[in-house]
């Protein structure tokens, strides 16, 4: 009798486990609309584009994908830049590899202090061109 209710109780146990949704407490959501006037300074770019993001703060993985069209030439980097409020500029904190074409998806693992800056909106992205060296387009990161 008492090893039948000990079955019982493993099989009701991973019963729930197994129809149990995810905590999702720990992954947030991030988004953007990127042009020319967010940029620092602004300037007079006709490009748009978009970003949208997740983390999860228990893998720490950010993941993302950008796009975008219309800049004044090919993308010659891009990058997330942070710590920095809209309109401040702050250093380059995340590199997206290679010569970014739209779209461009990609993922990488933050450290505590990258974390922190993005969960309180001071990431940012920044899409350089030949035209516009110090950045053509920008948006900056907010939770959704």
């Amino acid at each position: 009798m008492e090893f039948t209710r000990t079955v019982l109780g493993v099989i009701a146990l991973a019963a729930l486990l197994a129809t149990a949704t995810p905590a999702l407490a720990g992954v947030d959501s991030f988004k953007s609309e990127l042009n020319g006037s967010n940029e620092v300074p602004p300037n007079d770019s006709k490009a748009t584009g978009s970003i949208v993001a997740t983390y999860d703060g228990s893998t720490k993985k950010f993941a993302y994908t950008i796009t975008y069209s219309g800049l004044s030439g090919p993308a010659t980097v891009a990058h997330f830049h942070g710590p920095a409020a809209p309109g401040a500029n702050g250093g380059p904190e995340l590199m997206i590899p290679g010569r970014p074409s739209s779209p461009i998806k990609g993922e990488a693992m933050l450290n505590a202090a990258q974390a922190t800056d993005l969960e309180k909106g001071l990431w940012y992205l920044n899409i350089h061109t030949v035209a516009h060296p110090t950045g053509e387009i920008r948006g900056q990161l907010t939770k959704e």
